[in-house]
């Protein structure tokens, strides 16, 4: 790199850590590109292979009413996955085969423990490798994933990028509802059967939700902070959700 394109990268750096905005892929320096495309990936991914497996269970839930609002949740994150894919394939992504070539169905084993770690050929978040055993498990899992979404995507709309910023608040609504139809299920099913199996769910995703929220924050992070595409540290916006979640579930006789 010549030593003006190097000044032309340290002036956007300077522009990006001031709060300034991107609007186009010709505008961002490769580094940043790298860390974009990543988080695009990671969020197509987690909601193709949540959709996926949620998918899987729709004809568990109990009555038509549960059916149509799993179906419609199952339908709106592939059409979230499909939005923020748009935005990637500016940047060349072949948008027309991206959701061929992957098996966004496939789960480990239930007490598999991989922590954070990504596995296979896709970028999905660490917790849709896990497999989704019957309705409780579904709506308690909705329940847990839905909120931390939320609170990710709230972080993630103040990004620097902005066709990209723009699409996570377009997106953030929707999920909001999602999690909100989740509490809804999660409250009848309390109420019908007792907190037994439900908190035993909430027990099994607790830990695999919170490993969404990454490690220990590092250099990483102070480069995504400089390119204003983070602002809050791992370790507070897991804190954000287990408040939140702690709030949520308390009065359901439930607890994280």
């Amino acid at each position: 790199m010549t030593s003006d394109g190097a000044d032309d990268t340290m002036a956007v750096e300077d522009y990006l850590s001031a709060g300034g905005k991107l609007s186009a892929p010709e505008n961002a320096p490769p580094r940043y590109r790298a860390e974009l495309l990543r988080i695009m990936a990671r969020f197509v991914d987690s909601e193709m292979a949540g959709a996926s497996g949620f998918a899987d269970v729709i004809n568990t839930a109990p009555g038509i009413a549960a059916r149509i609002a799993a179906a419609q949740i199952t339908a709106e994150k592939f059409a979230h996955a499909g939005r923020v894919l748009a935005v990637m394939g500016e940047f060349g992504v072949d948008i027309g085969r991206y959701a061929q070539h992957l098996p966004w169905t496939a789960r480990l084993a239930r007490d598999a423990d991989i922590g954070a770690a990504r596995q296979g050929g896709d970028r999905r978040l660490s917790v849709f490798h896990y497999p989704i055993e019957g309705w409780v498990d579904a709506v308690a899992m909705n329940v847990l994933m839905g909120r931390a979404t939320v609170v990710q995507l709230t972080e993630a709309a103040e990004g620097s990028y902005q066709p990209l910023a723009d699409a996570f608040r377009e997106i953030l609504p929707a999920e909001t509802r999602h999690a909100a139809l989740g509490e809804e299920g999660l409250k009848r099913i309390v109420a019908d059967i007792g907190a037994g199996a439900a908190q035993a769910s909430v027990a099994y995703w607790s830990p695999r939700v919170a490993a969404t929220f990454g490690g220990t924050d590092g250099a990483r992070f102070d480069l995504l902070r400089r390119f204003g595409l983070s602002r809050m540290r791992n370790a507070d916006l897991l804190t954000r959700w287990r408040e939140d979640m702690a709030a949520r579930l308390s009065p359901l006789g439930l607890s994280v």
